[in-house]
């Protein structure tokens, strides 16, 4: 069998979107090189980045001569393509329940958490909105406690085992619990939370200071 060339994935390590990929890359034993670019590296060490992706996101993959941005788009791609029964679950069920919180992470969980690190994190104390951090806290705890209804029932986000649809979701709760803010006693997240933190792909690309 021919050796899997490696992937290309460009994108700052301490994007969100970037752990995401990055993590589900060592979950399936993946080979790939990842390039700095957007926030404080720009495009100097991708030029050709534009080209690539128009939107100048991150992050994107090259595999072989396929191109595709999205995050969570590249989650589902690679787990289809290298993970199918484990994570890109068998069960047409399943799969698409790990596609419901997928998406339900960018629509619903993102948009807060998004205020709340963007305030907290990368605005200076004095320039702070707090009203705005007050309004992004209410809204994220009332989206934890939905996870926490859904988790009262099974370890992971579709069942028994880890599948894709736990990596979105996984890499936004670990800023969750790294904020300096008050949070409500959510049982079900902190265990699923401590099953994650087992997982040295987790530890290794999630686990990051903020920035």
């Amino acid at each position: 069998m021919a050796k899997q060339a490696p992937l290309t994935l460009w994108g700052r390590k301490n994007s969100i979107n970037v752990m995401k990929t990055v993590w589900c890359l060592d979950e399936l034993g993946l080979p790939f090189e990842r390039i700095d670019v957007a926030g404080e590296f720009g495009i100097r060490n991708a030029p050709e980045y534009p080209t690539l992706n128009p939107n100048l996101t991150v992050p994107t993959l090259r595999d072989g001569e396929f191109v595709l941005w999205e995050s969570n788009v590249i989650v589902r791609y690679l787990s289809e393509k290298h993970g199918k029964g484990t994570l890109f679950p068998a069960e047409p069920e399943r799969r698409w329940l790990a596609e419901q919180w997928m998406d339900w992470m960018q629509t619903r969980l993102n948009p807060p958490m998004s205020i709340i690190l963007r305030q907290l994190v990368r605005t200076p104390p004095a320039e702070r909105d707090l009203a705005a951090v007050e309004a992004a806290q209410k809204s994220a705890t009332e989206a934890w406690q939905i996870m926490e209804a859904h988790l009262a029932s099974r370890p992971y986000m579709t069942g028994d085992t880890f599948t894709m649809g736990d990596i979105p979701v996984g890499a936004a709760v670990y800023r969750w619990y790294a904020f300096a803010i008050e949070r409500p006693a959510l049982p079900h997240v902190e265990a699923w939370y401590e099953r994650l933190q087992a997982r040295e792909p987790y530890r290794t690309h999630v686990m990051l200071p903020l920035t």
